[in-house]
């Protein structure tokens, strides 16, 4: 079983919660898709936690935020930029080369694993839409792909050459993925939920029986938000930690 994580940003608890969900469900392996750092308070722990799992084994990939450490993020907005310059001064050297060496897609047996679009994944495009999934799975090149940055869940599968059909998916429930199509899922946010729901999401392969699963963890997001109140990271943020918006 693989567990599927993304967008993490910096959250420890959330991560602690999914990863624990993850095993007794009986994941022995992760993928690990990216912004690892961002919005969140332990930037250095979550990607000791990553590094951990990377140097297990685990599949791991830059995302955006991660990419922003180096000296980037100029496109995000006020406050995604004031959370990077605090987690700059947070992180070691160490954390900060794990993190550059990061590659941005990878590719295996299994299938193909980016943070954003597998279609040109260093401009960060966001997988959004049906066209813009069709052209993600045609760059992915495989049966399975896997990303996240949208801070949704989602799966979308070729019906036909070029017609991409996108299916929302029931937390908890398992859905079939034949390779005699090609599919694309969209694994949620560990870290920072953005659609009213506080919990932590991520996404279960069973890639022996050819089927997914999505999750939502809860986790003490509350606890969270006061240590970024803590740190002094910007309300907003703050904000959407507590109310999952």
């Amino acid at each position: 079983m693989l567990a599927l994580l993304a967008d993490l940003h910096a959250n420890l608890e959330a991560l602690e919660a999914c990863l624990a969900h993850a095993r007794a469900q009986g994941a022995t392996r992760h993928a690990l898709l990216g912004d690892f750092v961002g919005y969140g308070p332990d930037p250095g722990a979550v990607v000791d936690e990553v590094r951990r799992l990377a140097n297990g084994g685990a599949r791991a990939v830059k995302g955006n935020h991660d990419e922003a450490v180096e000296g980037g993020g100029h496109y995000m907005n006020h406050s995604a930029r004031a959370s990077i310059a605090w987690a700059r001064g947070v992180l070691d050297e160490g954390q900060r080369r794990f993190l550059e060496a990061l590659p941005l897609a990878l590719r295996d047996d299994v299938g193909c694993f980016t943070h954003a679009s597998a279609d040109r994944p260093e401009r960060w495009n966001y997988v959004d839409s049906p066209s813009a999934a069709a052209r993600a799975i045609e760059a992915a090149g495989s049966a399975y792909a896997f990303c996240g940055h949208v801070h949704e869940q989602r799966l979308y599968f070729e019906n036909s050459p070029g017609r991409v059909i996108a299916f929302r998916p029931t937390a908890g429930t398992s859905i079939p993925m034949p390779r005699h199509r090609r599919w694309l899922a969209i694994v949620g946010s560990v870290g920072q939920s953005r659609d009213g729901d506080a919990r932590a999401a991520y996404a279960l392969l069973d890639e022996e029986r050819g089927r997914i699963t999505f999750h939502r963890v809860r986790y003490d997001n509350l606890a969270v938000a006061d240590k970024m109140e803590r740190a002094g990271l910007p309300a907003t943020l703050v904000y959407r930690m507590r109310h999952g918006a």
